[in-house]
């Protein structure tokens, strides 16, 4: 353990790393945004993505402004310089025409590939990875939030080192200085180690609460939704439709990083939670995604997922393998979905479910921003839930009217016919839970059915 002076010297050091570090790309602070060149390097081995406008729209999301990209292909990538010589020579001529501070590749940089290229372009030079990590630092606006962006920066911080300040005067010797003492890079990856280290430690009880809180919900019989998707695919703005809230959305990458949850009406008296989530792009890091596992827990955790495409762009095929990619890093995978595609005002396409061969429903076309097709959404999402259902008909004297108020509140009723004795025979689909919790009522009697060896109601007659 650190003493309060230990730890109160750690942190000013991290800080002071930080801010010296050319790694982490700050938002302008004087409302001026920085003057950035985007490269765009095409292998052999990538598809045709349009990966350019992409990563402009990512630096735009950063608060850069784009003086210019540099685009090229080559077959394989230059050890040295991840660019090649020709390549470097062209981009350091542009940085030096149009005066920017900044220069952004669209890949993941090793380190010295990095510094290398900052040397030979004379600017800071930011990878794909590190432009997400500063784009999800502007985003993060809960605790949790903020402390997985910091973990995640600090992780891809640790291999890319340098000289970030000299004042460790023990390293410069002399009498009552000498000794084996810790070299600069030494004691910048041991403080970041125990920053990281009580980061992981503080996230651990993060998720030990979410996991509290979501067996709360759990005893409470209500499934979860979760919204998932491509980034800027309308995830918030279809959020905000379905539940009437106001959650912060944009025309832009990643508008949306903490979680946030909100009750969804449905029909059939069908009750569910549904989860706006972060959205997912090509090449997401992996430790990124490690870093995020207790936001993305609400995306693991969900009875099911609404894929969220944007029907208007060429490339939805593709975003959606991509988001798969993702799904099956998490482990989520194998939860039931529906494919909504959002955006239908744009595309020109019209609001209409589709069913796959079984008969459920496999996608929906909706626009969020018209409210054309919500309704068959929200149909499609109580159908799914309701397939789990039973049929059963109750028949209720007539002393039991705060019963069958009751039952009209929490169950879904499809019809009702009154008794000779004044009664009434109720049919209704309800839930296991459900079913449980009507066997415990006094005064409630199931026409024609009677309990099984399982426990569970069977029918006897016709």
């Amino acid at each position: 353990m650190l003493s309060s002076c230990s730890w109160k010297a750690t942190k000013k050091s991290i800080r002071h790393l930080e801010t010296s570090n050319p790694e982490i790309l700050r938002s302008p602070r004087a409302g001026v945004p920085e003057r950035a060149l985007l490269v765009s390097l095409r292998l052999s081995a990538e598809n045709g993505h349009d990966d350019a406008e992409e990563f402009r729209r990512l630096a735009e999301s950063a608060g850069a402004y784009v003086c210019g990209v540099l685009v090229g292909a080559r077959r394989r990538i230059d050890a040295a310089t991840f660019l090649g010589r020709g390549k470097v020579e062209e981009l350091r001529n542009a940085v030096v025409r149009e005066r920017v501070s900044l220069v952004l590749v669209d890949h993941a940089l090793s380190p010295g590939q990095q510094r290398n290229l900052e040397r030979a372009v004379g600017c800071r030079v930011l990878d794909r990875t590190g432009l997400i990590l500063d784009i999800f630092a502007q985003r993060a606006h809960s605790h949790d939030g903020k402390l997985q962006v910091e973990l995640a920066q600090l992780e891809h911080l640790a291999t890319r080192l340098v000289r970030g300040w000299t004042h460790l005067e023990r390293q410069k010797g002399g009498i009552g200085l000498r000794g084996p003492g810790e070299t600069q890079l030494e004691t910048d990856r041991r403080l970041i180690k125990v920053r990281i280290k009580r980061l992981q430690q503080r996230l651990r009880r993060v998720r030990t609460q979410r996991g509290i809180r979501r067996k709360a919900r759990h005893k409470v019989p209500i499934p979860t939704v979760s919204l998932v998707g491509y980034t800027n695919a309308g995830k918030s703005s279809l959020f905000n439709t379905l539940t009437s809230a106001h959650v912060y959305a944009a025309d832009q990458l990643f508008a949306t990083l903490d979680p946030t949850m909100r009750r969804l009406p449905l029909p059939r008296n069908v009750n569910a939670i549904l989860a706006d989530t972060v959205g997912f792009i090509r090449e997401l890091p992996h430790d990124l995604i490690e870093a995020f596992k207790a936001t993305l827990e609400e995306v693991v955790e969900a009875d099911l997922l609404l894929h969220v495409i944007d029907a208007s762009c060429p490339d939805r095929r593709e975003m959606a393998e991509h988001v798969m990619q993702v799904l099956t890093e998490i482990g989520a995978d194998a939860i039931p979905q529906i494919l909504v595609f959002n955006k239908i005002d744009l595309a020109h396409q019209a609001a209409r479910l589709e069913r796959d061969p079984l008969g459920h429903v496999a996608r929906v076309w909706v626009s969020a921003v018209t409210g054309a097709g919500i309704d068959l959404l929200r149909d499609a999402v109580a159908e799914h839930f309701s397939r789990q259902r039973v049929a059963r008909k109750v028949e209720l004297p007539p002393e039991a009217g705060r019963l069958r108020a009751r039952i009209y509140q929490r169950l879904h009723v499809v019809r009702e016919s009154a008794t000779e004795a004044g009664g009434w025979i109720i049919d209704v689909t309800l839930e296991p839970d459900d079913l449980a919790w009507l066997q415990r009522q006094d005064g409630c009697a199931f026409v024609n059915w009677a309990g099984d060896d399982s426990g569970v109601l069977a029918p006897t007659g016709s």
